[in-house]
């Protein structure tokens, strides 16, 4: 079998990442893979020891033009699958240039963003099928009309090896990022969009830092609202005292393990992949019950839940987890049982594999 993967991300997290262990699992079971993926992305040289990458011009949804650049392509490499990872404009435009050549389509679906009835007609049957990272999304395909013999749930995937229990760089964290001996932490992995819910984690924060005044908020990532968010912590004089903004980091696997919480009091969210690196890390969790973070937060188990903007249910959450170091510890042994019983990349691979023999056959039999 052969799979041409089509990733119009640019950085290397969320579900670019996905991508590469998939391509990795897909090598080792004897699938001959290539990566169609923008210039100068970060995915490029990840996925270099996996599969052939091939580098293009990837412009969004307004570039027409791809879909006659994946045509030249899929007619250079044949694939037997064409599978579509991202949207940016490569979810319509790869489906464009796989049917026109005749190749089975998959697409990955990992936001649950609603979209129109009438778009999803038209956009769906360009599919041959679809997977969801979450049975969140699915149902949200669903609700709009996907038929349901199209739609497969395959869980995001977190590599447990890297992402384990191991405060053994705590010394290093707490230089890092200035955190003394005995305070608390809280983090939040996230890019600075609004659905990601960093107003109302800034909301709730002075109540909790009325109970944990020697806490401190470790905001990573990037994004849109950076300069925002940033802005309103410096002009705080409470939040600038105990909230950073260090970036985007590619170092998570020693950061996540040092942290006491993490909160993500998402809107709305396909899955949650830094969720899922928290709890592999054993980190209780605190986050939003939208989309596919209910399959991560087991309430009273992980980690709790609250209603999407509900700033007092996060307040409440968060200074039950901070008030108790053994209902931390409880909650991260849990949560580390919980990710490796249930999101694990083997069982990824396995089931994206399984959804291209079907598209496979089911063409053969058309």
């Amino acid at each position: 079998m052969r799979v041409l993967h089509v990733e119009a991300g640019m950085h290397l997290y969320g579900g670019a990442l996905q991508v590469v262990f998939l391509l990795r699992g897909l090598k080792a079971r004897g699938i001959d893979c290539v990566l169609a993926c923008p210039t100068g992305s970060a995915i490029a040289t990840e996925a270099a020891s996996h599969a052939r990458v091939v580098e293009m011009k990837m412009s969004g949804d307004a570039d027409v033009g791809l879909t006659g650049r994946l045509r030249k392509l899929i007619r250079e490499v044949r694939p037997d699958v064409v599978h579509l990872h991202s949207r940016r404009g490569s979810d319509l435009w790869g489906a464009l240039a796989g049917r026109l050549e005749g190749v089975p389509v998959v697409l990955s679906r990992r936001v649950d963003n609603p979209e129109s009835r009438f778009v999803v007609k038209l956009k769906y049957r360009l599919y041959d099928e679809v997977v969801t990272i979450s049975d969140g999304i699915r149902q949200v395909l669903l609700s709009e009309g996907v038929p349901p013999a199209k739609v497969h749930c395959v869980l995001s995937a977190v590599d447990t090896e890297r992402y384990r229990p191991d405060r053994s760089h705590m010394r290093w964290f707490q230089d890092t990022f200035g955190v003394a001996d005995g305070e608390l932490t809280i983090g939040m992995v996230a890019q600075f969009i609004a659905r990601k819910g960093h107003v109302t984690l800034l909301d709730a924060l002075p109540e909790v830092l009325a109970q944990h005044p020697g806490l401190k908020v470790i905001l990573f990532g990037q994004g849109p609202l950076w300069d925002e968010i940033n802005a309103r912590v410096k002009g705080d004089v409470l939040l600038s005292k105990h909230v950073q903004l260090p970036g985007f980091r590619k170092d998570l696997d020693r950061v996540l393990p040092c942290l006491d919480v993490l909160a993500h009091p998402a809107h709305m969210e396909g899955l949650g992949v830094s969720l899922l690196q928290a709890a592999a890390c054993g980190v209780p969790l605190v986050g939003g019950r939208a989309g596919g973070i209910p399959e991560i937060i087991q309430p009273g188990l992980n980690g709790e839940l609250i209603t999407p903007g509900d700033t007092a249910a996060l307040v409440r959450e968060l200074n039950k987890l901070l008030g108790s170091a053994e209902l931390r510890q409880r909650y991260g042994q849990a949560g580390r049982q919980w990710v490796v019983e249930r999101f694990s990349v083997d069982a990824m691979v396995e089931g994206n594999l399984g959804v291209y023999q079907l598209a496979m056959a089911k063409r053969r039999v058309t």
